[in-house]
């Protein structure tokens, strides 16, 4: 089976990854990757847009194609592939609506009795402001739209909180979604969808600030670790609360859907309560979850797309695995492209790196995330040991690092 890959960064190196090794695949093609995957896949380059990702389609006629970012979700790619009769894992736009506005996954959410914080959301500045002077701070606000995960203030203030509606409505249709602010542990919900049914993957945890702690801006994600330990019956709560509802709200709104479904969740003092959903795999959780996946990944991506998810046993392989982000000096701000980022000859023992944003040969970084130090341990102690053994082996002068990734696990 050949496999194309569309995304470039180090969620799509890790599903490289597994699909290369995978048994039921004979060819990994990615558009447009970046300099850094060679080792996993052809890379094809270019600018990996909707006409250029067309062409690479037709040109190799692949078995199937999992698309990895959410923008070409949202944007209906999934759809015009399945027109042409291609196989596909991810959703359609109208599943994909779930990532793409905030405001209709909370009202879906709402509709479906889908536990989930109180909100309020708005196209229009003057009654956002209006409605935070009558609620006050803490308070959550929100970018309703696409934002690659950075679209997320936890403001403390009023004046916080206002300035962060207002840097909101200088995009044109802004539009935002203020919510009551929670506080509990999060973990990542990974789940496989098909019109049949849904597998969950084991439970990850992704870190969002920028810096140890919890400090600094929400990012894309500065590490994850997976499994997040919960206990037989905590699972049970999980499914029973959380993804039972979320599915049958998909059925009764006649909503077809065929790939991954992130359910990002929080553990309160008033049980699980979901925090967003994204319409694809996590990243970085996706580089943490890959090496655990022992089943064949190809024909399990492949069974979700054509609805047989029922017929694939998901196997995961004993033990734990941690994944450090190393991102641009700068990052998430300002990121530098051009800064040298040297690879060590020989990884560490019980070590994986997968590239998010490597350019050229010697390699540069393109800014952004740009290298993903993944460790196996049979802990996720031992784990996080091993990937803080590759961060200290690559050279990425001033390079963002948290050096707390999986702390109090």
């Amino acid at each position: 089976m050949k496999v194309l890959v569309i995304g470039s960064g180090g969620r799509e190196h890790a599903l490289c990854w597994a699909l290369d090794r995978s048994p039921s695949v004979s060819d990994v093609v990615v558009v447009p990757g970046n300099d850094g995957m060679e080792n996993s896949a052809r890379v094809i380059g270019g600018a990996g847009d909707e006409r250029g990702v067309r062409i690479v389609a037709d040109a190799e006629r692949p078995d199937l194609i999992v698309i990895g970012p959410e923008a070409p979700l949202v944007a209906g790619w999934a759809d015009a592939l399945r027109r042409d009769g291609y196989k596909v894992l991810g959703p359609g736009a109208e599943g994909a609506r779930l990532e793409g506005s905030k405001r209709f996954a909370k009202e879906f959410m709402h509709r479906h009795g889908v536990p989930t914080a109180g909100f309020a959301a708005f196209d229009d500045l003057d009654a956002a402001l209006a409605h935070l002077e009558r609620v006050g701070a803490p308070i959550v606000v929100k970018d309703s739209g696409l934002r690659a995960g950075k679209g997320v203030t936890v403001a403390e203030t009023l004046d916080d909180a206002r300035t962060a509606v207002e840097a909101i409505f200088q995009e044109p249709d802004a539009e935002v979604v203020l919510e009551e602010r929670l506080t509990g542990p999060e973990i990542s919900v990974i789940l496989l969808v098909d019109a049949n049914g849904h597998v969950a993957l084991p439970p990850s945890r992704d870190h969002k600030r920028a810096y140890d702690g919890g400090r600094g801006p929400n990012t894309g994600g500065m590490g994850a670790v997976a499994p997040v330990p919960l206990s037989s019956e905590e699972q049970a709560e999980l499914e029973r609360q959380v993804v039972a509802p979320v599915m049958r709200g998909l059925r009764a709104d006649g909503v077809p859907y065929a790939g991954v479904l992130y359910v990002g969740v929080m553990r309160t003092q008033q049980g699980f309560k979901v925090l967003e959903f994204n319409s694809r795999f996590g990243d970085p959780e996706t580089q943490a979850l890959m090496p655990l996946l022992a089943s064949d990944a190809g024909e399990l991506f492949q069974a979700v797309a054509e609805d047989r998810l029922s017929e694939v046993e998901v196997r995961i392989a004993p033990g734990a695995a941690a994944c450090v982000v190393m991102a641009a000096p700068g990052y998430p701000d300002s990121p530098m492209t051009g800064v040298p980022v040297v690879l060590p000859r020989t990884l560490p023992e019980g070590t994986l790196l997968f590239s998010a944003g490597l350019s050229g040969k010697p390699h540069v970084s393109k800014g952004g995330r740009v290298v993903n130090a993944v460790g196996l341990g049979a802990t996720v102690a031992e784990a996080v040991r091993r990937a803080y053994q590759l961060v200290d082996a690559v050279g990425f002068e001033g390079a963002l690092v948290r050096r707390d990734i999986g702390a109090g696990m």
